[in-house]
């Protein structure tokens, strides 16, 4: 072994920050190694034995007390300038793929995949997708909406908005809808268990076995559900529905509904039968504003945990199935909650419209 090296000179305050840097349980494993190295060489220690110690080479703890001598704590941590690998794709390559992803279409496409881009621009699948994940751009996406053109839009907003973030007094305030056309589905081969290595299967193909229509109502404080399953939904099934609401709140509290425009709610009958019971309040959402309604993202939930991969021989098999979801729901009621409120949204609302007119134009 070669005589050790001169001792480090380090300060009070130097030692007091390598030390707490040699300890730490957050800092990188290299950061903690540099600060041991240069604690040991503070002892004197030969620069061969303090790599065998820390498990690094001598030419790297020669490096680092060079590196020290010069700069001190100043820079410990950051990488020199000059090390690491270069760019192998000139700015100009990069700037052309990203000018096509956002403003072009490759020939016969729809839009671009990491592999037409690479083709067009000479670049790997790899590069381009490099590219694209660190600009977020993900032209394979595509997400659906709609502006509604409901000239009450505003008004319609502020009210359902209102209802969620500040509820009345002495009120309920339900989400209802109507989920229509669930058909019962049997498989035309029995689905095969899932097993180690193999998920479970189900055939692509199916028999239809009728349908049923759920009417439910959300009760947005707590997350309960009332519901009831229907051949129809007609004004008729309705007032049934409404007169089960009725029936289920207790007297004295008022009845606040936030519903959809749909013709059957606003049934000669269906006013007449509310106009004899004030206790209602029935809260329109705007057209083609579903997302506003919370009782959608339950129908959602209740596809995906209870119905898509559902097998039913009957419609009484369906109905089964969708009042046992129900019950499970109310034994253990999770609320949605609403967050944003109407000047948010009106302010996204207003971005689209900005943005859609900027298409027209063009």
């Amino acid at each position: 072994m070669s005589n050790p090296a001169p001792a480090l000179a380090l300060t009070d305050a130097q030692r007091t920050v390598l030390e707490a840097l040699a300890a730490s349980q957050v800092a990188s494993h290299r950061e903690v190694q540099r600060a041991q190295v240069l604690l040991m060489a503070a002892e004197g220690l030969a620069n061969e034995w303090i790599a065998r110690v820390v498990g690094i080479t001598p030419g790297t703890v020669r490096s680092w007390r060079t590196r020290f001598a010069e700069e001190g704590l100043t820079k410990l941590g950051k990488v020199r300038g000059g090390r690491g690998r270069k760019p192998v794709i000139p700015q100009s390559t990069i700037d052309e793929i990203v000018e096509l992803t956002q403003n072009s279409k490759p020939e016969g496409h729809t839009h671009w995949s990491v592999r037409t881009m690479a083709a067009k621009t000479g670049v790997s699948p790899a590069q381009v997708q490099r590219i694209w994940s660190a600009r977020g751009l993900k032209p394979h996406l595509v997400k659906t909406f709609k502006l509604s053109t409901d000239p009450k839009f505003e008004e319609k907003l502020i009210d359902v908005c209102g209802l969620y973030l500040n509820p009345p007094e002495n009120a309920i305030v339900f989400c209802m809808d109507e989920k229509t056309s669930i058909q019962a589905l049997d498989r035309s081969q029995p689905s095969l268990p899932m097993t180690r290595g193999r998920a479970g299967t189900m055939t692509h193909d199916y028999k239809r076995n009728g349908t049923t229509t759920l009417f439910a109502a959300l009760e947005v404080a707590t997350g309960k559900v009332i519901g009831s399953c229907v051949p129809k939904h007609r004004h008729d099934e309705f007032l049934v529905f409404l007169k089960t609401i009725e029936k289920e709140v207790p007297a004295g509290l008022q009845i606040h509904l936030v519903i959809d425009n749909y013709a059957t709610h606003k049934h000669a009958n269906v006013k007449a039968w509310l106009a004899k019971h004030p206790r209602f309040h029935l809260h329109f959402t705007p057209t083609s504003s579903s997302w506003l309604n919370l009782v959608e993202r339950w129908f959602r939930e209740l596809t995906e945990k209870a119905l898509r991969r559902g097998v039913f021989h009957s419609v009484p098999d369906l109905i089964a199935k969708i009042e046992e979801y129900i019950e499970v729901n109310n034994a253990d009621p999770k609320p949605l909650v609403w967050t944003a409120d109407a000047e948010s949204i009106l302010e996204k609302v207003a971005r689209g419209r900005v943005a859609l007119q900027a298409v027209k134009q063009n």
